[in-house]
């Protein structure tokens, strides 16, 4: 028990790979485990499109940055901000071995209602942690990236996605090219009732 916690303490955030790729076994293996994270009546809304070409990543890189190119001159940004962050996102989608957009089918649910689209989403965030996790387990580091946010219908159109695959997050994946930060101390509060 010791180890899994040690295991589970020890997983970090890469932001630069290598560029050898992950074998097909491997990312097969990852996503297998992934399906296993639970999900709200068991409904598994979880859907993954795996990126690998550079035509695919020049289309999504493409359709992500000019919607942040759009949001950030609506807030005023300065051109040289906006053409810097715009080089960095397209550089990491670059260089990223693996892109793995993860979706909610908005059509795997209960019931129409707010709290039930809440449990789906939910859902997929476990999915996407149990995803980084098995990939930690297989030596391949991940990145949990929120950037489709911004720009689902982009997302959907640039890769051809069916239209019920609601894009919720963007993890890159791959074997890691920098050493990660020390851990740094986390804290938690609680409130634990009695009676």
């Amino acid at each position: 028990m010791n180890k899994l916690h040690q295991f589970l303490k020890t997983r970090r955030s890469i932001r630069r790979f290598k560029p050898d790729p992950v074998p097909a076994h491997v990312m097969e293996a990852i996503l297998h485990t992934s399906t296993f994270a639970p999900s709200a009546h068991n409904l598994q809304p979880w859907r993954f499109v795996q990126v690998e070409s550079d035509s695919a990543k020049e289309k999504l890189g493409n359709a992500l940055t000019t919607k942040m190119r759009t949001d950030m001159e609506l807030e005023g940004a300065l051109q040289a901000d906006i053409q810097k962050r715009i080089k960095i996102s397209l550089r990491r989608i670059s260089e990223a071995p693996i892109i793995i957009i993860l979706c909610r089918d908005i059509e795997a649910i209960r019931e129409n209602k707010r709290e039930d689209e809440i449990m789906g989403i939910q859902s997929i965030a476990l999915a996407g942690l149990q995803l980084l996790l098995a990939a930690e387990a297989e030596k391949v580091s991940g990145n949990w990236i929120c950037w489709v946010l911004y720009a689902q219908k982009e997302t959907i159109s640039a890769l051809e996605l069916p239209k019920n695959w609601l894009p919720e997050a963007m993890l890159f994946l791959g074997y890691a090219d920098e050493e990660p930060e020390d851990a740094k101390h986390h804290t938690h509060e609680n409130l634990t009732i009695k009676r």
